[in-house]
C-alpha cells in the first residue's frame, strides 16, 4: 500500500529546500508569507539577527474592519499593500520573496503582487 505524505509536511519540506537557498540581510530582508484556511500574515525579517522588522496579517482589528472576508485574494492583496507601506516607512525598499513552501497563485501570488504594486522590489 502506498502511504502518502500530507499536505502540510509536503509544504514544510519545500519551504525548508527554499530556506537553503537564500536568507534575508539587513540590506535586503525576507518577505515571509503564511496562509492559512482563514487568515494571511506576511513578515519581513532580518535573518542575520533573526528579527522581524515589520508584519501585517488579517488578524489586525483595522485590517478586519475594512475587510469583508479574511481569508480571500482581496484580503491577501491588501495585507500585501500593507506591508508594503509599512516597510516603505521603515525604508526597507528591496526584499527576498518567501513563497513558504505554497504554489505562486492565488492569495499568495495576488499579495505578492500587492506588494510590487505599493512600492517593493523583488
Amino acid at each position: 500500500m502506498v502511504s502518502k505524505k500530507s499536505r502540510q509536511e509536503v509544504r514544510v519540506k519545500k519551504h525548508m529546500k527554499m530556506r537553503n537557498r537564500f536568507s534575508g540581510t539587513a540590506e535586503r530582508p525576507r518577505l515571509a508569507v503564511f496562509r492559512s484556511n482563514n487568515h494571511m500574515y506576511a513578515q519581513i525579517i532580518d535573518d542575520t539577527v533573526g528579527k522581524t522588522l515589520v508584519a501585517a496579517s488579517t488578524l489586525e482589528k483595522e485590517v478586519k474592519a475594512e475587510l469583508e472576508k479574511t481569508n480571500n485574494v482581496d484580503a491577501a492583496a491588501y495585507v500585501g499593500t500593507l506591508i508594503a507601506k509599512r516597510a516603505i516607512e521603515k525604508g526597507i525598499k528591496e526584499v527576498v520573496y518567501d513563497r513558504g513552501g505554497f504554489i505562486y497563485q492565488g492569495k499568495v501570488a495576488a499579495l505578492a503582487e500587492a506588494a510590487r504594486e505599493a512600492g517593493l522590489e523583488f
